[in-house]
């Protein structure tokens, strides 16, 4: 594959996150909502393979598929743009300001949660024929998963609640490990191949991301599972939200913008090795330039 070096694509990193501020509001929504619908069906659609196979590895080796065909749809994932969008606003890039970071991020949330959302209502539908029957044994899975990653961690409290946070963390540094490593090539064979390795990484660790957990939190509710829309909020998407924030600008964005666009001066040795120095011109050669410059 061709490969851009790092201080190529961070650069691209930037300039798509000013992009994504100047887009307009029809446009974002837009690609929020089909981003969260075709994560909301990978989901889906890795969880049915898990299920039925019994491997929860084959499902996580396949749930990149989704995110690679958004990725390649150019849509935007809020996972995505938290790692993207500041890295304007920290560049100085013209008319890029916190309100419009904020204004950003709301939009793409907004399009995310409607898209995962129509996408829960759907699924639903199709699996109880029209709410007829109780789904069977995919809507009994999923039931238990939202139960257990919202009362479950409620059992603990406070540390529930910092532990969805770190897993929220560390997924997006994975996703965003993935939109980064899209960037580092021109073919869309490298693209697919640098985004599968973290994205499955994230799926099979169980790391929380906000945006499937928009559609399987409400999915589970509908199929059944026994807490609240309150309880879904507070308990898994504000810490997994605010965990993916962190994820992605400081474990991603920060880093590579720091060492690849805002680079500090070389140091300077006393006795640094003669290899490194240019050398000194021959004897002929510098007699040569002495012809050619008279």
């Amino acid at each position: 594959m061709s490969y851009l070096e790092p201080s190529e694509f961070v650069t691209k990193m930037v300039d798509q996150g000013e992009a994504k501020v100047y887009m307009s509001a029809k446009d974002t929504l837009i690609r929020a909502f089909m981003a969260g619908a075709i994560l909301a069906l990978a989901a889906v659609f890795a969880i049915t393979v898990a299920t039925k196979t019994g491997s929860p590895l084959t499902g996580a080796i396949l749930f990149p598929v989704g995110f690679i065909m958004l990725y390649l749809m150019k849509f935007d994932l809020l996972t995505g743009v938290f790692t993207l969008v500041p890295l304007a606003l920290l560049d100085k890039r013209p008319g890029v300001n916190i309100s419009q970071v904020l204004r950003n991020w709301g939009l793409v949330f907004i399009g995310n949660f409607a898209g995962a959302l129509t996408v829960a209502f759907m699924i639903s539908f199709i699996l109880t024929y029209g709410y007829n029957t109780d789904g069977g044994e995919l809507a009994a899975k999923v039931a238990k998963i939202g139960e257990s990653r919202t009362l479950g961690y409620a059992a603990h409290g406070v540390d529930g609640w910092f532990t969805i946070f770190i897993r929220g963390m560390l997924c997006n540094w994975m996703v965003s490990m993935g939109v980064v490593g899209a960037m580092i090539s021109t073919s869309a064979s490298g693209k697919m191949a640098a985004m599968w390795m973290p994205i499955m990484l994230f799926f099979f660790m169980g790391f929380e991301h906000s945006i499937v957990n928009m559609f399987l939190f409400p999915f589970s509710m509908i199929m059944g599972g026994d807490f609240t829309f309150a309880q879904y909020i507070i308990w898994n998407e504000i810490p997994t939200a605010l965990g993916n924030l962190v994820g992605g600008f400081v474990l991603v964005g920060l880093p590579l913008y720091y060492t690849h666009v805002r680079t500090s001066p070389e140091r300077a040795l006393k006795n640094r090795p003669a290899a490194a120095t240019t050398p000194a011109p021959s004897k002929e050669a510098a007699s040569s330039s002495v012809r050619i410059g008279a």
